[in-house]
């Protein structure tokens, strides 16, 4: 870890624009700049933040049919997807630039006619530096989302050490915990769309078990970031609740430093003191001195796999 000195961050819990990427954009660079005003270094948004996480609706998908309003429903939701030349990209990548942070942010990333779960990293005056595609979108979602491969699951070298993403429901899946743990994560990005209950519990474990500090943030939406004619399961009174929040930070020995929130949009904040990490590992390191690779290995494939690969023409040899 670079900064052994504690530092501020902040998990930002705020509902998207899901009809409207730009104005999403515009408003997490008002938040970056709220945050970073306040001290934060670190800062974590939901998962979707951009593009938007669509609770509650089908897209007209019945067991053996695929209604045309679903097909009219995920069409709208492709043209709101995050391109990463894009213009929402670079609004973010200048405020973490102009701020010196490093943001984590959730969003839907279009691949030709495919969309993913995404998380884009911002490291502070380098701007973008990678993404995390979600490996494995939870029930319906995969009717809307792809699935992520082995080749973007990044650890970002930091000036605030070491900073990782696991996305939502991916978080249950104990070997991408432990592939995380071995990269040496200090600072675990959570963005969720889950606002149960037991979420806090399973952050507070994996904080303990991975003896890293855990950023979990969830959005606060409401039924009217949607227009009326959005097919939504849980309602149609504009004040409904869709995602509550329960956006929280944890500390390596699983202590709740901020949060959860359930209240509404706001930001969290908390101090991380690196030392706070060490004296974790002094008595548990899931995968160092509390392995026993003698029994149990893990081999994690990190290679892109991509449906056509085009093989280098064989080149004539030329006689002498």
């Amino acid at each position: 870890m670079n900064n052994h000195n504690p530092f501020k961050v902040a998990v930002i819990q705020a509902a998207s624009l899901p009809q409207d990427s730009m104005a999403t954009a515009r408003k997490a660079v008002g938040l970056i700049q709220e945050a970073a005003a306040n001290g934060a270094k670190v800062m974590v948004f939901p998962e979707a933040f951009l593009g938007g996480y669509p609770k509650g609706n089908s897209f007209g998908a019945p067991i053996g049919m695929r209604k045309p309003e679903g097909r009219d429903a995920f069409a709208r939701y492709h043209r709101q997807a995050i391109r990463l030349d894009g213009e929402e990209v670079a609004l973010i990548e200048q405020a973490a630039i102009e701020t010196d942070s490093v943001v984590v942010i959730g969003c839907i990333e279009v691949d030709g006619g495919t969309l993913h779960c995404t998380v884009l990293y911002f490291n502070g005056k380098q701007g973008f530096v990678g993404k995390h595609r979600k490996l494995m979108p939870t029930a319906a979602e995969r009717l809307i989302w792809g699935f992520g491969d082995g080749s973007t699951m990044p650890v970002i070298e930091t000036a605030y050490g070491r900073v990782g993403a696991v996305i939502c429901w991916e978080n249950y899946m104990p070997m991408l915990r432990t592939y995380m743990y071995s990269q040496g994560v200090a600072i675990y990005c959570a963005p969720t769309a889950d606002d149960r209950d037991t979420w806090i519990p399973s952050m507070r474990h994996i904080a303990l078990e991975g003896r890293c500090y855990v950023l979990t943030s969830c959005q606060h939406l409401r039924r009217d970031a949607y227009p009326e004619d959005f097919e939504c399961a849980l309602g149609n009174a504009p004040d409904t609740v869709l995602m509550r929040g329960g956006s929280a930070i944890i500390g390596p020995l699983g202590e709740v430093l901020a949060g959860p929130d359930y209240s509404g949009e706001t930001i969290l904040y908390a101090q991380v003191d690196p030392n706070e990490i060490l004296r974790g590992k002094y008595d548990f390191d899931a995968t160092g001195h509390y392995s026993r690779p003698d029994i149990f290995q893990l081999h994690v494939d990190t290679r892109s796999k991509q449906a056509v690969v085009l093989s280098a023409p064989v080149q004539p040899v030329s006689e002498s």
